[in-house]
């Protein structure tokens, strides 16, 4: 077993620090990067150090990767959080850099969470990476194309990590297990439990080894199952930031199973943003959105059914009135998909931006008055109730001079399948009624 392991190390220091990885062939997960041939692999071994923002959830190993290579590069390593760091500390970090460089050292300046620095302090970065002053590693859990201004990631390679698979994780436990307490049994229970609750963060899985050893030891208890471990563990929400990456790629999973007609795929991702503490408010909203985007005419129940699942959120709360999205959630899942009327809103809605302020016709306009009737307002409306079938065939509801644009089209599905056909039967008739001749032409 590597020397990482060994149990020389003080009980002091938290066992995530213990088992930081020595090199790169230690470094749990992340085969896409760290295989051989692959893209930081292959980085590491060309001995030229590259600026890179390094994007993944918590726990994954950015930090350990920036460690790793100072190491590997012969380089001082600077780290600074900007959770805790603003322009003084970027100074400061500059100057050591440029002490560094005047003894022949270069340095590695690694940036935790560079994704809450505001712009003008990504920026100040710009010109000492541009100089090569230093070699600049950012990490990030937000997606850096939202969150680092585009000057700094043109001279930056974005790698991606992600979360740790099941494998990866058990492998890590049972090492965690061996360094922390190798006294103490853990049932295959118990360590599902504790891989779950981890939920692919490799720093919170050893906490959690932590927690549960000095559970265990407090309590005299030995073999550990899953029972004790519910009990002695507070449960951690999945990782979910309300405001975050995962917030917006869990909404979206959940809009294209919907959209996708899989309802077993919707209600996964509806009960993991509830789980990771969603809002059922926002969840709600957006499944009326889903079914107005993605269903409309073709079943315009869905709309209701939205409606109603949020009235009967607020009325239980939860968790009772979650059964209700989960309800809805379905039946858009499984009812007729069309987008006719999103596309045909869109389409009007950019027509109308395009084309400026085109006057109502004649025809159309209201005539409340003595003077707009003498103008000629409304003078050849055709009321509709008074014609065959109810509709004025043949009648232009549009600006003088605009042609019909056809936006909304019927899919032939579900409702609309019906609208279609009503609506080429309506101009099946126009097309009659524009083929006679006009009476008021024939006459002169």
């Amino acid at each position: 077993m590597s020397d990482l392991f060994e149990s020389q190390s003080p009980p002091s220091v938290p066992l995530a620090e213990r088992m930081r990885p020595a090199t790169l062939d230690e470094v749990a997960g992340q085969r896409h990067l760290l295989g051989p041939g692959k893209p930081l692999r292959l980085a590491f071994e060309s001995g030229k150090p590259h600026s890179m923002i390094l994007w993944g959830p918590p726990g994954v190993g950015k930090t350990t990767l920036a460690r790793l290579m100072a190491k590997g590069f012969d380089a001082d390593f600077l780290a600074l959080s900007a959770v805790f760091s603003g322009v003084k500390e970027i100074r400061e970090a500059i100057q050591q850099a440029q002490a560094a460089k005047a003894r022949g050292r270069h340095t590695i300046l690694f940036v935790d969470e560079v994704h809450r620095f505001n712009k003008s302090q990504q920026d100040a970065f710009l010109p000492f990476v541009e100089q090569g002053l230093v070699t600049f590693i950012g990490a990030t859990t937000e997606n850096p194309s939202f969150e680092v201004n585009s000057a700094l990631l043109s001279r930056a390679a974005v790698y991606v990590l992600e979360s740790l698979d099941a494998e990866t994780m058990n492998g890590l436990f049972e090492r965690a297990r061996l360094i922390a307490c190798p006294e103490l049994e853990v049932d295959e229970a118990a360590r599902e439990r504790l891989v779950g609750f981890a939920d692919g963060d490799g720093r919170r899985l050893m906490n959690l080894v932590e927690q549960i050893q000095v559970a265990a030891e407090t309590a005299g208890v030995n073999p550990v199952g899953a029972e004790f471990v519910d009990q002695a563990l507070s449960r951690n929400l999945r990782r979910f930031d309300k405001g975050g990456e995962a917030f917006y790629d869990q909404i979206s999973a959940l809009h294209k199973s919907i959209r996708g007609s899989n309802p077993d795929a919707s209600l996964y991702w509806l009960c993991r943003m509830l789980d990771g503490g969603a809002d059922p408010h926002y969840i709600a909203r957006r499944l009326l959105r889903m079914a107005v985007e993605d269903i409309g005419l073709a079943d315009p129940r869905a709309q209701e059914i939205c409606l109603n699942a949020c009235a009967t959120y607020e009325r239980l709360g939860s968790p009772e009135g979650e059964l209700a999205l989960a309800q809805a959630a379905i039946f858009l899942a499984c009812a007729a998909k069309s987008n006719a009327v999103y596309k045909a809103y869109n389409a009007a809605r950019k027509h109308v931006a395009e084309s400026g302020s085109q006057p109502v016709p004649l025809h159309l306009r209201n005539a409340s008055t003595r003077l707009m009737k003498s103008l000629g307002y409304g003078k050849t409306y055709r009321y509709a109730h008074d014609e065959p079938e109810a509709y004025a065939a043949g009648e232009n509801y549009f600006p003088d001079g605009m042609a019909a644009p056809g936006w909304y089209q019927p899919v032939p599905r579900g409702m609309e399948a019906k609208i279609a056909d009503k609506l080429a039967h309506l101009r099946r008739l126009d097309e009659a009624a524009n083929a006679r001749p006009d009476p008021a032409q024939s006459s002169r």
